[in-house]
Parts: structure tokens; C-alpha cells; sequence
């Protein structure tokens, strides 16, 4: 397929090992939406962001939430060996629309964290967990605090302002101090 140039990229996953000796590779997904993001037909890019490759998917299904997936000319468990380790990749003007109140980690990355009365928590440096049980990780100026990301705790969510206002529970900040900014 070639390279192709990626202007804004998205991880969507890695490839974990070769799967039977096919070709077919197990992916570790990086994406809450697994199924959307690996489908045949689709071009995904392989390799490290600067030096992928775009490749086809062939084939693709599911293994304990995790895609096996055929890439074309990858033909052989040698070929798919090779493959173990590589970043799998997208446009992000290829992911499409989300559902209501749901965010992109990307989008959420850089948003300024502040309490409901003006206190700045810090700033968010990554986002755990899955679509379901989502945490910010929020870089503060006593180290790293986990926030969840729900409603109840996240009152307003703006990526487009890069703010996130929360209204957490007595303790929250305290209690999800992570241990290595404690030491």
C-alpha cells in the first residue's frame, strides 16, 4: 500500500503477537470502539507514527474483545511476526461522530480541570480505563490526581474551550492521589 502521511494522528491500538500462521495478528485495542475501528476493508497505518505504513484490513473478528485481524500482504507467521509491537493508527478525521456526552481522549488531553468554585485541580495528562469506567489523569501541582469521568463528578465538559469543570465528592482529590505523587 505505501506510506502515507498522517496529519492528526490517533492511536487505535498495537499489535500483540502473530495469531496461527495465516497472517493474522492479535491487536491490543487502544479505542473504546474496537469494532467500529477494525473492520474489513478499512486502512489502518502501521508502525511508528513517522514511518507507518497504510495497510488494508483483509479480515477481522474477535477474540475476547480483542480483534484478529488479516492485513493484506500479510501472508505468512513470519510476515505477521514482523508486525508484533507496531502502533496501529487513523486520521482522526476518519473516526466520525460520537455519541452524546461521549469524548475523544485526545480532545479531553491539555483541558484545564477546575472545581465548580474557580480552584484549578491541573491540567489532564491522559485518560484511563474503558467507555463505561473512564478516569482523568490530572497532572496537579502536587502530583497526579484521578479523577472519574462521569457526570455526577464532571458537571461540564468543553473540549472546544479546554475546560472541565468538576464538583467532586469531599475527599475525591485526596483520596485518588496517585501513590508515586505521594512518595
Amino acid at each position: 500500500m505505501g506510506r502515507q502521511d498522517l496529519v492528526d494522528p490517533i492511536l487505535i491500538g498495537r499489535v500483540a503477537r502473530a495469531h496461527g500462521n495465516r497472517g493474522e495478528v492479535i491487536v491490543n485495542p487502544e479505542t473504546d470502539f474496537a469494532e467500529d475501528r477494525f473492520q474489513a476493508g478499512r486502512i489502518v497505518q502501521v508502525g511508528a507514527v513517522d514511518r507507518s505504513v497504510a495497510r488494508r484490513i483483509e479480515r477481522v473478528r474477535f477474540h475476547q474483545g480483542r480483534p484478529i485481524v488479516a492485513f493484506e500482504g500479510v501472508a505468512t507467521m513470519n510476515d505477521a511476526e514482523a508486525l508484533a509491537g507496531a502502533d496501529l493508527w487513523m486520521q482522526a478525521a476518519d473516526l466520525g461522530p460520537l455519541p452524546p456526552e461521549t469524548f475523544y481522549r485526545h480532545d479531553l488531553i491539555g483541558c484545564e480541570v477546575r472545581t465548580g468554585s474557580g480552584e484549578v485541580v491541573g491540567q489532564v495528562s491522559g485518560v484511563e480505563g474503558t467507555l463505561e469506567r473512564s478516569y482523568l489523569v490530572v497532572k496537579g501541582t502536587l502530583g497526579d490526581v484521578l479523577i472519574p469521568l462521569v457526570a455526577p463528578i464532571c458537571v461540564k465538559v468543553d473540549p472546544a474551550a479546554r475546560v472541565i469543570v468538576i464538583e467532586p465528592p469531599d475527599g475525591l482529590l485526596d483520596l485518588n492521589e496517585t501513590r508515586a505523587s505521594r512518595g
